[in-house]
């Protein structure tokens, strides 16, 4: 006499915090930051809600982890080069660092707006702003001149720059968009004789309007050479 047995099932993996913050990383990429929520995730990991706040107390303790998760990819991209950052090999390394760091995010692009979001500063950010410190250091600089470099560098010492203003909000195209900067151009000429001349419908924008890669390194590189000329034996 033949017997039925019941099919296997693969044994679910446990729930843990590194499975639910790299699960809301995955989420976010594929749907957008709005599609963040507990829902939504306990949805995608197969499980209640409920359960996810024994790894996030909250959605801000999610979106903390999420961006440690983004910091620990960017530490490993950053890492990744075997450079001598000495001397006036400091510029180079820099220059490197920063842009791995942007090749993370452009992975990411939701991401630079819940790093600015941060009130607090973890450690794991602390570890990269620690070896970007490095980097000054072995170049030359005192402390108190790198304090001053990484005021300069701002965000784009993370790979991102914030953009001034979103042309979005006039960017109605054909005749509207035309008759709107006929309107604008008398009370801002500059402004508008600036958008008439560099506004275009760029695919491949990276992290905003015109955030796109060679407006980034034109910016990143002004910076460089400028702090590269006040290092000290330079």
């Amino acid at each position: 006499m033949s017997t039925q047995t019941e099919p296997r099932t693969a044994p679910r993996v446990p729930l843990s915090k590194e499975k639910v913050l790299r699960a809301a990383v995955s989420l976010a990429d594929r749907s957008g930051l709005e599609s963040l929520t507990m829902r939504n995730l306990a949805r995608d990991l197969g499980v209640e809600a409920m359960s996810l706040y024994y790894h996030v107390a909250n959605k801000e303790a999610l979106l903390d982890g999420v961006v440690d998760v983004i910091l620990g990819e960017i530490i490993d991209a950053a890492d990744g080069f075997d450079l001598d950052p000495t001397g006036a090999g400091w510029k180079t390394a820099m220059r490197t660092r920063i842009l791995a760091a942007r090749e993370v995010l452009l992975r990411h692009p939701w991401a630079p707006g819940v790093i600015e979001s941060r009130t607090t500063i973890s450690p794991v950010t602390m570890q990269y702003f620690d070896a970007t410190l490095g980097l000054f250091r072995a170049g030359g600089f005192s402390y108190d001149l790198a304090h001053h470099a990484l005021h300069a560098l701002g965000s784009r010492a993370l790979g991102f720059t914030q953009e001034l203003f979103d042309p979005d909000d006039v960017d109605e195209g054909g005749d509207a968009a035309a008759e709107m900067m006929e309107q604008m151009a008398e009370q801002f000429p500059h402004l508008v004789g600036m958008m008439m001349e560099i506004s275009h419908d760029d695919p491949d924008s990276t992290l905003g309007w015109c955030d796109d890669q060679v407006e980034f390194e034109f910016g990143l590189d002004l910076l460089l050479d400028g702090l590269d000329r006040v290092r000290p034996n330079s």
